[in-house]
């Protein structure tokens, strides 16, 4: 499995309950494509997003992201970082 980062632009301003609710309501296309949330980071204004996945690969969250309608600026594979940590 891959670490797969997804960056999201927003129209509408979003909270921390509302994209809780769309995860959840979106967890079927999630699975179908064997794709598992782990974290999102929210802009201050609401309206940017960074999403990181555990999935395959990017395709599948870029599949999954669109069947279950959520609009996406880049979807990639990521290597995790920790300071301090060997490489």
């Amino acid at each position: 499995m891959e670490h797969v980062i997804a960056e999201r632009e927003l129209a509408e301003p979003a909270s921390f309950e509302k994209l809780e609710a769309a995860l959840r309501a979106n967890q079927a296309c999630l699975v179908a494509h064997r794709v598992r949330h782990l974290r999102t980071y929210i802009s201050l204004d609401g309206k940017r997003t960074i999403c990181e996945y555990e999935a395959p690969d990017a395709e599948a969250v870029r599949s999954a992201s669109q069947r279950a309608g959520m609009p996406y600026e880049r979807v990639w594979t990521a290597r995790v970082f920790v300071s301090g940590e060997p490489k």
